[in-house]
């Protein structure tokens, strides 16, 4: 029981430094509009195996994106992953399997 109480506060302690005071002004939605403020984080979460929880955090503004494991057991919050998209979203295309897009562009263009 303990534990779970742990792994519930670590949780609540998360949540509170990725949405800060928006939590009090406006209800949580699954799916928020596309448009945000400026600045605004983006939390995602998700069971990724047996015991525990993925949490993802997007910085759009810096382009930045950290993933998060929390076991339920103990409730420890562990970093898995910090990484800047902001080069990846400078590519034209990548993708490791057919078709590729510029397969696909040629199947379009020949109609």
């Amino acid at each position: 029981m303990r534990s779970l109480t742990y792994l519930f506060l670590s949780l609540a302690c998360l949540i509170g430094v990725v949405v800060g005071g928006d939590v009090w002004r406006q209800s949580l939605h699954a799916q928020q509009p596309a448009v945000r403020p400026q600045g605004e984080l983006i939390a995602l979460n998700s069971d990724v195996e047996e015991g525990r929880q993925q949490v993802v955090v997007i910085d759009p503004k810096s382009r930045v994106m950290s993933v998060y494991h929390i076991d339920h057991a103990s409730g420890v919050i562990s970093l898995k992953s910090v990484r800047n998209f902001y080069a990846d979203l400078l590519m034209d295309e990548f993708n490791t399997e057919s078709p590729l897009p510029k397969e696909i562009r040629a199947i379009l263009d020949q109609r």
